[in-house]
């Protein structure tokens, strides 16, 4: 890879840094979070809240109940 090659990808990278930066400045004068602000980048959509099966909250009950089993018998002893 020459040095023209390796400049024209510096260039290329640093005009897509400038549009980032532009595109944050606008959004943080709009009134809007910035990504650095809220540690999130843009393209992040926000996730519904996550859904346990029965199955798995038998499961973990019942790991539950295993340690209080155990530490009732570590108090007893």
């Amino acid at each position: 890879m020459g040095s023209s090659a390796i400049i024209a990808l510096i260039d290329k990278e640093l005009a897509r840094l400038h549009h980032v930066r532009a595109v944050l400045l606008k959004k943080e004068k709009a009134g809007g979070k910035s990504a650095r602000k809220s540690g999130y980048s843009s393209a992040v959509t926000k996730k519904g809240k996550r859904q346990l099966s029965a199955a798995g909250r038998e499961r973990i009950a019942a790991a539950q109940r295993k340690r209080w089993a155990a530490a009732r018998k570590g108090k007893k002893a």
